[in-house]
């Protein structure tokens, strides 16, 4: 790849519609081109608007400083301090807009601002501005590194991210471990936009991943959790899932759920959590709501359960079990991807839920079902007995019983009250063969 190769597609030659661009974007790029600045769009916006999708949201860039946008734009409010950039506010929708950055490889003692990089090569402060060819050459993949001048409906292109896009190839701008030792979180990014776009990864963006990978280990747990929610709720949970096997960076993540996962069960691979993340995909295809709380329920359910079962060897009850359970595995996963409380203790909630709704006698139905974490839980108990860990009849019981009058439900307690099934313990797990 020609580094200072320029190419620029006419509006005419490709099928990206002003119609298609917020208003909300355009008056911001229009605002720094009439202050007489750049004003352009780029990176994910333009990529999609190629692709023929409809951007989530938009981004602007411009040789303007932070503070000189933050004086043209009344509602601009200046964030970050690695990276310091703008976000402009119309109502609900934010624009954020970026100053042209230089690369690391291209900063001398004569540019202003501050850039600072660790001695593991990683990239602590970013503030040294530059010009458009270098802000393009910095950022991280072709595909997202094109610029769209609103003017004459152009896209400007430093580092032929429009061959990569016209041939679907996912490609890092520079050296792939130069550039992922700067932000180990970039091999994450590599992995969601691969899933998400349908890309094929590069063989050299690819090749250093899993020697790599250790280095998420560096990252502070509260922005993987960030990343974490980006990779399983964009709609390709299932296809990030098994990129992120397939590099070897989901046991950085989630090493006890890998370490679980390396089991199987009379010789049959566990399928709850490909199921869940599947179930994911679909609701978000669907508009439906979803949240980060039942997600990593499902992808820490696998250690929480063996670790429950260890505790039922000792003579622990079953919901004594889980609720032990889940403090042990959730005090390590902290250490790794830091779960809020507010997602946390409702993931308690769904875990516990699969003990109690084995107990249905008396009044604890009617009860449960109440009960503000009831659907997650019963939605939990589905994935169980779909994945044929839970029994089938179990939850074709509360999926009834949630759909008959008063009368029947009395009923179908009173056939259980006389005497409690007892829980189908989990059958011993026998090693993965090895592949």
């Amino acid at each position: 790849m020609n580094k200072h190769s320029l190419k620029i597609t006419p509006g005419c030659e490709h099928q990206i519609s002003q119609d298609a661009i917020s208003q909300a974007a355009l008056q911001v790029v229009e605002g720094l081109q009439q202050a007489g600045f750049d004003g352009l769009l780029v990176g994910g916006c333009v990529r999609d608007l190629m692709l023929g999708r409809e951007p989530k949201d938009f981004d602007a860039v411009t040789n303007a400083t932070p503070e000189e946008i933050k004086g043209l734009f009344r509602s601009a409010r200046l964030i970050g301090r690695r990276f310091r950039l703008a976000h402009v506010r119309f109502g609900r929708e934010v624009i954020e807009v970026a100053t042209y950055r230089a690369a690391p490889s291209e900063v001398d003692e004569d540019r202003g601002g501050h850039m600072v990089l660790s001695e593991e090569g990683r990239l602590l402060h970013d503030n040294v501005y530059g010009n458009q060819t270098e802000d393009a050459r910095r950022r991280d993949f072709t595909v997202n590194a094109l610029y769209f001048d609103t003017r004459d409906a152009s896209v400007i292109d430093h580092v032929n991210g429009m061959d990569d896009l016209r041939k679907g190839v996912l490609r890092i701008i520079g050296d792939p471990a130069t550039r992922y030792r700067e932000d180990p979180v970039r091999m994450l990014r590599a992995i969601r936009f691969a899933a998400k776009l349908g890309f094929r990864l590069e063989k050299k963006t690819a090749a250093p991943l899993r020697e790599l990978a250790p280095l998420l280990q560096d990252v502070p747990p509260a922005r993987l959790f960030e990343e974490v929610v980006k990779l399983f709720h964009g709609g390709y949970a299932a296809e990030t899932y098994e990129l992120l096997r397939q590099y070897h960076l989901f046991e950085q993540l989630f090493p006890l759920t890998d370490q679980g996962l390396a089991l199987e069960e009379e010789h049959f691979p566990l399928t709850l959590l490909p199921r869940a993340l599947a179930n994911t995909d679909s609701r978000i295809s669907e508009h439906k709501p979803v949240t980060p709380a039942f997600l990593f329920a499902a992808v820490l359910w696998e250690p929480v359960r063996i670790e429950a079962q260890h505790l039922m060897d000792e003579g622990s009850s079953w919901l004594a079990s889980l609720q032990d359970a889940a403090e042990v595995v959730l005090r390590d996963q902290l250490r790794h991807v830091a779960i809020p409380k507010r997602f946390s203790f409702p993931m308690r909630e769904i875990w516990a839920m699969q003990a109690r709704l084995e107990r249905r006698g008396g009044k604890r139905a009617f009860s449960l079902v109440e009960h503000k974490r009831f659907r997650a839980g019963y939605d939990f108990l589905l994935l169980r007995a779909d994945s044929g860990e839970a029994d089938p009849e179990l939850a074709q019981w509360w999926t009834r019983f949630q759909e008959v009058d008063h009368e029947e439900k009395q009923r179908m307690v009173s056939q259980v009250s006389g005497g409690q099934r007892k829980r189908r313990r989990p059958r011993k797990r026998k090693h993965a063969s090895p592949h």
